[in-house]
């Protein structure tokens, strides 16, 4: 399971690396004590922080927790967060206000309104 998200992860740097945004992924994420991304990049203009998943379901879960300390991390860096999920084969980018509450969680589906690759290389505004 693992593997499939550090897959995932390794394949939106190659996507990002090929619209000119230096990117790198963090190692330990999600296990360290200090929140950091899974993917941070750059092109020398914007900055974007991206928390990534992958998923053959049609939903992918975020925990709240995640989703502020994303938020948090992004104010911090002044970069843009964007959550990526990865349906099947088809890449999803969502902002983080995007997301539904449902209970404990937040759910975004492979038929919720997102953005695209190319949006989140040329959006502007903090997210």
């Amino acid at each position: 399971m693992k593997s499939k998200g550090s897959a995932a992860e390794r394949e939106l740097l190659t996507m990002l690396w090929g619209v000119n945004f230096a990117a790198i992924r963090a190692a330990g994420s999600g296990v360290t004590k200090f929140y950091c991304p899974d993917v941070l990049a750059s092109n020398g203009s914007k900055i974007i922080a991206v928390e990534c998943k992958s998923t053959k379901h049609k939903y992918q879960y975020f925990d709240p927790e995640q989703i502020r300390q994303l938020l948090e991390f992004a104010r911090m860096f002044k970069a843009d967060a964007w959550l990526a999920v990865k349906f099947s084969v088809d890449w999803k980018f969502f902002r983080p206000e995007d997301l539904k509450q449902t209970g404990k969680a937040f759910v975004v589906t492979n038929e919720d309104n997102s953005k695209l690759f190319y949006d989140i290389c040329n959006s502007t505004g903090k997210g």
